[in-house]
């Protein structure tokens, strides 16, 4: 019985010796287990509120680039005229 406490304890403190120093950790069927990230969630939120103004920086760098497009392949007449009905 005592090897078996021995074998037991031995078995808590190496996982936890493991986790604490950033090794993987494995579990009863060998797969890895991943520790959880505990601000994944604020992670999360920060990387999305970005993307969504990086999407709409682009957004709106794509209508500029559209009027340019327009502009440089545009008639130069038609370019002068909508010009001037602008003032």
């Amino acid at each position: 019985m005592l090897v078996c406490v021995s074998v037991a304890l031995g078995s808590v403190l190496n996982t936890w010796i493991k986790a604490k120093h950033g090794y993987p950790v494995t579990g009863e069927n060998g797969n890895t287990v991943h520790r959880t990230d505990p601000d994944a969630g604020r992670k999360i939120d920060l990387l999305s509120s970005e993307n969504e103004k990086l999407n709409g920086r682009i957004s709106r760098l794509e209508e500029r680039i559209a009027v340019l497009e327009r502009i440089a392949t545009d008639p130069a007449l038609r370019t002068a005229r909508e010009i001037d009905a602008l003032r």
